[in-house]
């Protein structure tokens, strides 16, 4: 990361949003990974929640934070995988204002170097909505951290160069 040290740290408001079937607030790891970078970076966590792997619970959840000017961007772990129950991409679909493909390529390579062709199993994602950005992690603890330290670390501090996602954020609902 290139951080410009005459550039000031922007604090931003995140979501976490775990998607599973199984996890509870009392197991749910990666949520807490999440949260504690979130925080540990100096963002606000705004809002956190669990919902089963459901599109029309993930959307109704992320319609509501979309909605909230108090949140800037959702971080989810969980349903990007491919069996049936997988839905996080499917519901992302729904509501997205455009796709941020790269960050899928790119966190498929940086997992490469932990988990080797595995990687090919995820369909880790990111979209704007409505002027929210949200990114699509899987739910392993080994995946957020990959997402969270390789890719949302440096896109999600205002002083990184050459560019960064907090920059964009006033222009993201531009017609």
């Amino acid at each position: 990361m290139a951080v410009d040290p005459s550039c000031p740290f922007k604090p931003i408001n995140i979501a976490v949003l775990t998607v599973s079937d199984t996890r509870t607030a009392a197991d749910d790891t990666s949520g807490d990974i999440l949260a504690a970078r979130v925080t540990g970076a100096g963002h606000s966590l705004a809002a956190r929640a669990i919902v089963r792997d459901d599109p029309d619970l993930i959307v109704a959840q992320l319609e509501q934070w979309i909605e909230d000017p108090a949140i800037d961007a959702v971080v989810s772990t969980g349903g990007t995988g491919l069996t049936g129950r997988d839905v996080t991409p499917e519901a992302l679909d729904r509501i997205k204002t455009r796709d941020i493909p790269g960050f899928g390529e790119l966190f498929r390579w940086i997992s490469f170097q932990t988990i080797g062709t595995s990687t090919i199993q995820s369909r880790a994602c990111a979209v704007v909505a409505r002027g929210t950005y949200i990114f699509a992690l899987p739910g392993s603890n080994g995946a957020v951290k990959d997402g969270w330290d390789g890719i949302l670390a440096e896109q999600l501090d205002s002083r990184n160069r050459p560019c960064n996602f907090v920059e964009l954020m006033p222009r993201l609902r531009e017609v």
